[in-house]
């Protein structure tokens, strides 16, 4: 009987160290989305990369404004530069395609995205010196990192979380993830650092991020800076059809 029950907990131990390398190994498939589209767009940027050129489409417009955004995880974000655009007409308008998404070389992950998003900014702000930083869903992770990095006129976070680390880790309890988990993404410790005004922008009925933790990121910057929309009766995919969507983000000033 103690031979059986030992032979039984050993098959229990190897089964969970093989789901624990099973989810290391493929832990990124879960987390980026990345889509095919939007290569052959006219106003293409490229940004050099280790692993090749990173895609960046531009909604171009005169002048010393500018806004870079940054989609999330199964985003074109090329889809989502009309609305930025009607909520800022008088910015040019920059959508990052990660690595690995429409066009874009290599694999995404948090250190890749970290160093393309560094590299758009500096590129943008030679031309347009007022930046304005959007970042919705996983790109929100990329947003709050950059504006602790470089100076932003304006941070703006759509459907954010405090880390995703904390969200991987509330749906796999019975895992390591914390050992596991190689892109955290932990913006809380970046929003501190973060010296400009922030507005965030949360969907009430979020089914992907819980609203507790958007609201744990917005404790984690300046009081005197952060401000918060709640639109009501939309969801984590469906806030940008929101009729308040477009004058929410023009609302911090």
């Amino acid at each position: 009987m103690p031979e059986t029950a030992l032979w039984m907990a050993g098959i229990v131990l190897l089964m969970y160290a093989v789901l624990c390398a099973a989810l290391f190994v493929r832990q990124r498939s879960l987390i980026y989305y990345p889509q095919r589209a939007a290569a052959s767009e006219p106003n293409l940027l490229k940004l050099a990369s280790p692993e090749g050129d990173v895609l960046v489409s531009e909604w171009p417009h005169e002048g010393p404004r500018a806004l870079l955004y940054f989609g999330g995880n199964a985003e074109v974000v090329s889809g989502s530069l009309p609305t930025m655009a009607n909520a800022f007409p008088d910015h040019s308008i920059y959508g990052m395609h990660y690595r690995g998404y429409a066009g874009s070389a290599g694999s995404p992950t948090e250190a890749a995205l970290r160093e393309d998003a560094l590299a758009l900014y500096d590129r943008v702000v030679r031309e347009h010196p007022d930046v304005i930083v959007v970042g919705r869903s996983l790109g929100s992770g990329v947003a709050v990192w950059l504006a602790s990095q470089r100076r932003a006129s304006r941070l703006i976070l759509i459907t954010p979380f405090n880390s995703l680390l904390e969200l991987a880790a509330t749906q796999l309890r019975f895992l390591p993830i914390k050992w596991l988990l190689l892109d955290k993404f932990e913006s809380w410790r970046y929003a501190p650092m973060v010296a400009t005004r922030t507005l965030i922008v949360e969907a009430e009925r979020d089914e992907v991020i819980p609203n507790s933790s958007t609201q744990a990121l917005m404790m984690h910057f300046r009081p005197d800076l952060v401000s918060l929309k709640v639109l009501r009766g939309v969801g984590h995919n469906t806030i940008s059809y929101h009729p308040d969507y477009v004058p929410a983000l023009r609302s911090v000033r």
